[in-house]
């Protein structure tokens, strides 16, 4: 299903975003863009989950297991 495939993704930028953070504890030269980075694709991941919800139909439409 396209939107679970999407929210999969988003789920992945998510983790990047997590890894960006930490690098940029580790590496000070970089941190402030790191942070930008960061903060950018989590920003990314939030706005495919808000498509998701907003324009493509629900995982599973409530009632539907008893149809």
């Amino acid at each position: 299903m396209p939107s679970s495939a999407i929210l999969h993704e988003a789920r992945k930028l998510h983790l990047v975003s997590d890894r960006l953070d930490t690098l940029a504890e580790e590496q000070r030269v970089v941190s402030d863009a790191l942070i930008t980075i960061s903060r950018n694709v989590r920003h990314t991941a939030t706005r495919l989950e808000v498509l998701v919800v907003a324009k493509m139909r629900p995982l599973q439409e409530p009632g539907s297991a008893n149809a």
